[in-house]
Parts: structure tokens; sequence; C-alpha cells
């Protein structure tokens, strides 16, 4: 397992998980804006720089299975009262590979730098990037860790027709060749996990995200 959260997730990506052995690694938040932790099979990463005795401490006293500590409700809830920051949900955390060659769609660039939905993104991600398309769109950008992350958004008359899932591997198109690239799904939209399933996403972990407010 590697020792910083980039090389924690390159691994994941390429098929190298830690080790299912029911322990939690804590490791120094790769930036000011991402903390957070993320539950492999058997074994979770932290992501802070918060005490890692606190972490540990703090999981020991959790009334509940060990292996579900680090995403129990009353471990969050600690971890945000601790470093003041706010979180979402906790989502499906699911990679692709790149593919080769030009998109399958016709989309077109958003480079409008206040267009809402591209000041939403960059709250969790670098460098974004939006592209539309007839009744949906495509977000882009460097997140956790540097890692390249997409999301999608259809429009609510543009749903069960394939869209979701044409626009998540088109996605795949866009990335550099080589790179992997990540997307999180709510766990309760079985609906945008079906279409990046469909669209080759596979899934490694749970994710919580924590936001500064």
């Amino acid at each position: 397992m590697g020792q910083t959260l980039a090389e924690i997730l390159d691994g994941a990506a390429r098929g190298r998980f830690p080790a299912p052995d029911g322990s939690t690694t804590v490791v120094e938040a790769p930036s000011g804006r991402d903390s957070g932790v993320i539950a492999f099979t058997a074994h979770s990463v932290v992501f802070t720089d918060e005490d890692p005795a606190w972490i540990h401490a703090t999981l020991a006293s959790l009334d509940c299975d060990a292996l579900a500590a680090t995403m129990h409700p009353r471990f969050l809830h600690a971890f945000l009262e601790r470093t003041g920051r706010n979180t979402d949900t906790i989502d499906l955390l699911t990679v692709a590979p790149a593919l080769p060659g030009d998109p399958p769609l016709d989309l077109r660039e958003i480079t409008d730098p206040v267009h809402p939905r591209v000041m939403s993104a960059r709250r969790r991600r670098d460098g974004v990037r939006m592209w539309t398309v007839d009744g949906g769109v495509l977000v882009l950008g460097r997140g956790v860790a540097g890692r390249w992350e997409v999301a999608v958004e259809l429009d609510e008359d543009a749903r069960h027709r394939g869209l979701g899932r044409a626009l998540a591997t088109a996605a795949r198109h866009l990335v550099p060749d080589g790179e992997p690239l990540w997307s999180q799904q709510a766990a309760g939209n079985a609906r945008s996990i079906r279409a990046f399933q469909a669209a080759g996403f596979r899934p490694v972990g749970s994710e919580a995200l924590l936001l500064g407010r």
C-alpha cells in the first residue's frame, strides 16, 4: 500500500487495495480542501491533518462493528465537529480507465467561468471544465489528491434514454491516456450507479468527503 492518499488511490484504480485486515490507516490530508474517509473492503483510510491518536481513540470508543466504524454516524459527527467541516452524504466511489480517441458524443464546451454548475464544482475540484449535450451536462476536474473526477447531470425529460451512460463513457475519452477517472454516486441513487457501471466504472469503496464551510 502507498504512503500517501494519491498512492493509495492510484493502487486501488489498478486493482491493488490495502490489506483487508480490519485496520484503519491515517494519512496526511493532500490539501487544505480535502479531508475525509474512504472505506475499502475491511480497510479504511482517513485523510486528515488531525492527530491520528484522536482518530483511533474515537473509533475504538464506538459500540459498533469495527469494520463499519469509520462510516458510523457517531464517528463522522465527531470528525465534523472537530474539524469544523460539513459533509453531504456517503458516496459509492467508482473508477474507470481512460479510453482512446474522441468522445462518441457531440459535446459543446461551456467556457463561462460563472456558470452555476462550474462554480459549484470548483468547491471540490481544480481545473474544472464543462460540456453540454441536448439534455445533459458533463463536468470534469481534478479532485481529491489530484485525481480526475467526473460528474454528470441530466434534464428530467432526458432520462431513461441511456444519456447518463453515454456521458459517463464520453468522459473516459477526455482524460489523459493511462489516467484513471473517478466518480462518486450517492448510495441511494441507483439510477446513477447503474449508468456509471454500464459505462465501465467499477466500485472500489465508499467515501465521505469533509468540505470546508
